[in-house]
């Protein structure tokens, strides 16, 4: 399948529209739907601007996988609410921003925007793999620099990274981390690696902040090539480098897998073209009218339609 592909980090998206907008956005019970609206004006505003041939609203049926949980226990542990047995962890979401997810899922699926989530997987990992599995240009709409690993000029494939709302994007490709980073996209993963993420509960290799670790893959080309030098006296390291490389070489030797995106995902058979029409127009008029969604929402469709 060809044409242009843009993929949603879609929880990257509707966070930052829940933030962006203010709660006074209601429905008309007065339920907050300030997340679903701002969603719509993003994806109108993405698709007026990009015009992608194929859309998917990429989901995270597992937010923080076991997988990746039993390779490094602090993934993400300090967002869980609640710890569940046997099923995915309770992410800490606002109390008003959670319900709105399914209004938002319905709404996209009534729309015929093909959304995805796979069990046991991050969005993240589908959009990895959606990527890998393209044949034309990718647009990868993202607040999360992870996903800067898979830029790559020669395909086509770049972030779109919002800086503010999605009418100000950072278009993201490798000349942008090459000047930011000090890498390319395939390098990307092994910086974030060295240098960890809070964020993400990844504790990095003390010691080694991102212009250290962009230093060190640029003197030996990638996470491979520094662990070699650590065993080569003749390598040029500091001491200190050395020891905290030496120190760090259990969470080397499991992190690629948490931080690199999974390429292998079971993708379902979905049609991924852009709508020019709605795939359920009673149901989405029935979600408009409960949920007040107004002019968000035709404004998407008349850009769908025109």
């Amino acid at each position: 399948m060809t044409g242009r592909l843009m993929l949603l980090d879609t929880a990257s998206l509707y966070f930052r529209a829940y933030f962006g907008v203010p709660d006074s956005v209601k429905a008309p019970d007065g339920t907050p739907v300030n997340a679903v609206r701002g969603l719509l004006d993003f994806i109108d505003r993405l698709v007026t601007d990009h015009r992608p041939d194929r859309l998917v609203a990429c989901m995270d049926a597992d937010w923080r996988p076991q997988w990746r949980v039993d390779l490094i226990p602090t993934y993400k542990a300090h967002r869980v609410a609640e710890e569940r047995q046997g099923g995915p962890d309770e992410e800490e979401v606002p109390d008003t921003l959670a319900p709105q997810v399914p209004v938002i899922e319905e709404v996209l699926d009534a729309i015929g925007i093909a959304r995805v989530g796979v069990a046991g997987y991050e969005a993240d990992d589908v959009i990895g793999t959606f990527t890998g599995r393209a044949a034309g240009p990718v647009d990868i709409v993202t607040g999360d620099r992870d996903l800067y690993q898979l830029v790559d000029d020669e395909r086509g494939i770049r972030v779109l990274y919002p800086l503010k709302g999605v009418g100000t994007l950072q278009l993201t490709d490798e000349a942008v981390l090459r000047e930011k980073y000090g890498v390319d996209g395939r390098g990307y993963a092994d910086l974030a690696l060295l240098r960890g993420d809070p964020s993400d509960g990844l504790p990095g290799v003390a010691g080694i902040g991102e212009k250290t670790a962009a230093k060190l893959l640029a003197e030996f080309g990638d996470l491979a090539g520094i662990m070699a030098a650590v065993d080569d006296p003749r390598a040029r390291l500091t001491p200190s480098q050395r020891k905290r490389l030496t120190e760090a070489r259990p969470y080397v030797a499991v992190a690629p897998k948490v931080v690199r995106v999974a390429g292998d995902v079971p993708l379902p058979d979905v049609d991924t073209t852009l709508p020019h029409a709605p795939r359920d127009p009673a149901a989405l008029r029935e979600l408009a009218r409960r949920w007040g969604l107004g002019g968000s929402l035709e404004r998407l469709l008349t850009t769908l339609t025109g």
